[in-house]
Formats: structure tokens, C-alpha cells, sequence
């Protein structure tokens, strides 16, 4: 068994929440908490990521395949 604190305008909100529903305070936080628990538990990482996987774009790649050329070549640079 659990207790938990919520600060003075989340209560309010989840009792607004909870009446809406027809759900006691209690029930509702109950199924909020498994919901998140199944979401956090049940899917997979690139599930979680899935609206920002291949948002960032690198502007035409090459740049870390020559970075091995680069730092040898700056090595007998400086030898």
C-alpha cells in the first residue's frame, strides 16, 4: 500500500478528473497508475522515442566516416 501527496492544484484537477468519470479518488489514481505503468513497462524504447526517431537530420552525412583520414592526418602533422 502506497500514500501519496499531491500539491494543492494537481488534487483539484484529479478530483475534477476523477468526478468527470464517475471514479472514485482513489480508482482513478489507481488506473492512472497502471496505465503509466504499462506504457513505461509494456513498450519498447523505440515505441517511447517514436516522435523523435529521424527528426534530426545530420545535412548529408560524411562527416564521422572521415574523422579517422582527418585526426591521422593531423598526427603526422604534428610528428
Amino acid at each position: 500500500m502506497r500514500s501519496i501527496r499531491l500539491d494543492e492544484e494537481l488534487d483539484i484537477r484529479v478530483r475534477q478528473a476523477a468526478a468527470a468519470e464517475g471514479a472514485s479518488v482513489s480508482e482513478f489514481i489507481r488506473r492512472a497508475a497502471t496505465e503509466r505503468a504499462d506504457h513505461t513497462l509494456v513498450t519498447g524504447a523505440s515505441e517511447r522515442l517514436a516522435d523523435v526517431i529521424g527528426v534530426i537530420h545530420g545535412g548529408g552525412g560524411g562527416q564521422a566516416r572521415d574523422t579517422g583520414a582527418a585526426f591521422a592526418d593531423l598526427l603526422k602533422r604534428r610528428a
